[in-house]
């Protein structure tokens, strides 16, 4: 029998925060949205909203003492995943809640020297290995992918050899092509394997190695119906604990612009673009064409903007620089980001969606048409729904219709509040301590290694 736990993008009400009673599993909500300019609309779309309501019962709840079962010193943690912040910073966010419950636990993490993991797993203080890559080219019937088998068995090999060193006691997936490797070394060596998956459609990676794991834990529950539900959880997707302090306001603007002297007067407007760890060319060209004369006409606007790796290089030389504008490939403070923010202009990753529910910004959405079963799209409709996020299609973006939707958020206090309001209610941030604990009642009842 699966767990069931509220969807990452479920409203639920406040005074009901435990319901014996599960809801049917997909909710068709058919939307008729106009852009800015009137002139587009998405018409006739039916993405399916997937509603989950908490169920706590003595077969669902997570042991609360696990750590007593082993000495905490002994318990060795590996995790896996990477190619992008998205299955990225899901595992840093459980590894940083086994890290509150076990602090001298042994935490390694897998990944490719390529990936944005050789950086940002290090930079949260988390030791890092890096195995071949053996990345699966599209299409699949590419040239690229003759010499996949070997490229895999190499990294197999390699991630056997470590964890045949490190012997840990789990390895935590949370999906892309570097987990493939891991997850197939981890199965023939005999370890336990717990597996994150942040989208209602699953990764390759994930899918395959789901007959291994032990437990299977899910942002939503349509995503079900993928994997063996006996062994499912469905608790939402993890947020870092650093996202869930909140930051005070004024000083995560003065990190970011420490010599503007009004940084925190309230009449400051800031807005944070993102267009996801590896950049999105369209948003940084609809920002490079109405940044300048925003900053101009509103002297108390600031513009935060992450570029990606890809698209720095060129907005760095396209763009003259100004001191209300920060221009960055990528944010390592993404707590302060979220925290200097009154509005959050991004891509519709289920990640990026899961942050801005749990920091409680208005946002306006561009979800990107490029991903698998068009999810952006569906996260991006759910989000409008639950958090009143506004969407622009990729059709729709240009200069004018962005800098127009942006300043009917800003200009509007009572909208501003409401969206907040609406995202805070929305967010579950305890996802990261239930996947924690469910991880440690698996180490609890597995030999010592």
């Amino acid at each position: 029998m699966a767990t069931v736990r509220p969807s990452s993008f479920v409203f639920v009400p406040s005074q009901q925060s435990r319901c014996s009673t599960v809801f049917p599993p997909t909710i068709c909500r058919r939307f008729h949205r106009h852009s800015p300019a009137g002139s587009r609309s998405i018409r006739n779309f039916s993405p399916y909203c997937c509603i989950a309501v908490s169920r706590r019962d003595q077969d669902a709840s997570p042991p609360s003492s696990t750590v007593s079962c082993i000495d905490s010193s002994s318990i060795r943690f590996a995790f896996t995943g990477g190619g992008s912040g998205g299955h990225i910073y899901p595992a840093i966010a459980i590894a940083d809640e086994l890290r509150n419950l076990c602090p001298n636990a042994k935490f390694l993490y897998i990944g490719t020297s390529e990936g944005l993991e050789s950086k940002a797993v290090p930079s949260a203080g988390y030791d890092f290995t890096a195995i071949p890559a053996s990345r699966l080219s599209r299409p699949i019937l590419s040239p690229q992918n003759l010499l996949l088998p070997y490229h895999l068995l190499h990294a197999i090999a390699a991630a056997w050899k470590i964890l045949h060193r490190f012997q840990p006691h789990i390895v935590i997936g949370t999906g892309g092509y570097v987990a493939a490797p891991v997850y197939i070394a981890a199965a023939l060596s005999g370890t336990s394997i717990g597996i994150q998956e942040q989208n209602a459609f699953p990764g390759i990676s994930n899918k395959i190695a789901s007959p291994f794991a032990k437990k299977v834990f899910l942002a939503f529950r349509a995503c079900l119906k993928y994997f063996p539900s006996e062994k499912c959880s469905v608790y939402g997707n993890p947020v870092r604990l650093s996202l869930r302090c909140h930051a005070s306001k004024p000083a995560a603007r003065a990190h970011f612009f420490p010599n503007a002297m009004n940084i925190g007067d309230d009449e400051i407007q800031l807005v944070l673009v993102l267009g996801g760890s590896q950049g999105a060319s369209t948003i940084n060209v609809a920002v490079l064409n109405t940044c300048c004369d925003m900053l101009l006409k509103h002297k108390n606007r600031y513009i935060i903007w992450q570029t990606g790796k890809g698209g720095f290089s060129e907005m760095e030389k396209l763009i003259k620089k100004h001191p209300r504008l920060l221009l960055t490939p990528f944010l390592q403070a993404m707590d302060l980001a979220y925290a200097a923010a009154d509005v959050v202009v991004s891509r519709a990753g289920a990640m990026t969606c899961t942050e801005i529910l749990t920091t409680g910004k208005p946002s306006i959405l561009i979800p990107s048409p490029f991903v698998a079963e068009d999810h952006q799209t569906n996260n991006a409709c759910i989000m409008s729904d639950i958090a009143g996020s506004k969407i622009l299609t990729e059709d729709e973006l240009h200069s004018s219709s962005l800098a127009t939707t942006i300043d009917e958020v800003l200009g509007d206090e009572n909208l501003m509040a409401e969206m907040s309001q609406k995202a805070l209610k929305s967010a579950l941030p305890n996802a990261a301590i239930d996947i924690a604990e469910s991880i440690l009642s698996l180490v609890s009842v597995s030999a010592p290694k």
